[in-house]
């Protein structure tokens, strides 16, 4: 089977789900003052115009003070949040740091136990020391990111709660739902680049909080459970709609099957190459240079999984109305959050048994 095939389904998507119109303008409604209005003099008895006097000089005076304590409160708002957020990243770079010692305390012993067949392993094939440091920094710098990404998800499913809430316009909501949808493309830009520094910590989902990994597959969790993560959350959904979610969940499966095989076939492939004659030291170059260039392919798998994905993210937005579209996202950022709240509240645990 072709692993690709799938994939020529997932491009044909979206002339199959097209959202009508656009936005090209947005307009912002604006409160227009007439200030061309001129006072006139005239002549007044004092006695007369004195309350008049008052009253005006006590209306602005109440709005200057309603002015200042709106803005106070503003303020006291804005200050509280850049705390938390300085706090958050405070803790991530702690959490960071910690991670980074781990990384080089696993290279030490890594360095340590690379003997092969009771020899040292070739240093080609090791990597130089300064080759290790550089792919540390670079997942160092990729957990950093993802801590920072977190924290905006969190926020932006906060602004779409809020929007609910207020009842914002639909114009608004299409806002807030295409900047999640960026988002989440930041994500699987990220991991291309984690990729390419070292697909096996990718892939292990070691960056993963420890109760989303239950649900690994390729570097992430599968389309389809997406799917059904967000779909039961939504409101009555039209026949017409759920005609296309059936047939865009049936188009991520088997794009998900045809990746998961031609991952089987490439592990079998490894293990039949490396244990084929492994005490040869005729065939031992060959073996490894065959095997390192079926580990760059996983490479391509994890970007494959990622870009189906992002594919079934965009199509189920095309398919809903902008409403279902943001309760969909909210779904969906709240059961990432609730895996991560388990997983903290599993470590705590453990932490206090031992």
């Amino acid at each position: 089977m072709d692993i690709y095939e799938p994939f020529k389904q997932v491009n044909m998507w979206g002339d199959s789900f097209k959202v009508e119109g656009g936005l090209n303008s947005i307009a912002s409604p604006v409160l227009l003052v007439n200030t061309n209005m001129e006072a006139k003099s005239e002549y007044i008895p004092h006695e007369a115009r004195e309350p008049c006097g008052n009253y005006q000089e006590t209306t602005s005076t109440n709005k200057d003070v309603s002015k200042v304590l709106r803005r106070l409160a503003q303020n006291r708002e804005a200050a509280k949040k850049s705390r938390l957020r300085k706090k958050a990243y405070v803790q991530q770079l702690e959490t960071s740091r910690l991670k980074l010692m781990q990384l080089e305390l696993e290279i030490g012993k890594t360095k340590k136990q690379g003997m092969y067949i009771g020899g040292a392993l070739d240093a080609s094939y090791m990597g130089s020391p300064r080759t290790l440091q550089l792919q540390s920094a670079g997942i160092v710098a990729f957990e950093i990111e993802y801590g920072h990404w977190v924290t905006e998800q969190q926020r932006w499913n906060e602004e779409l709660r809020n929007a609910f809430q207020n009842n914002a316009s639909n114009v608004q909501l299409h806002i807030l739902v295409q900047s999640v949808l960026n988002h989440y493309s930041n994500l699987f830009r990220m991991k291309v680049d984690a990729a390419k520094i070292n697909v096996f910590y990718l892939i292990s989902g070691v960056w993963k909080a420890s109760v989303e990994r239950i649900f690994l597959w390729i570097g992430g969790s599968r389309p389809s459970q997406l799917l059904n993560i967000i779909v039961p959350q939504l409101e009555p959904l039209t026949d017409k709609q759920m005609v296309s979610i059936n047939n865009l969940r049936l188009s991520s499966q088997q794009a998900e099957d045809a990746l998961s095989q031609g991952l089987d076939k490439l592990q079998q492939s490894m293990v039949h190459n490396i244990g084929v004659d492994a005490l040869g030291a005729a065939n031992f170059e060959f073996q490894i240079a065959d095997a390192m260039e079926k580990i760059e392919a996983l490479e391509g798998f994890v970007n494959q999984a990622d870009h189906l994905r992002q594919q079934t993210l965009l199509h189920m937005s095309r398919i809903l109305t902008t409403h279902q579209a943001a309760q969909g996202l909210v779904a969906l950022g709240e059961y990432l959050h609730r895996l991560r709240n388990l997983s903290s509240l599993w470590a705590n645990r453990s932490c206090d048994s031992a």
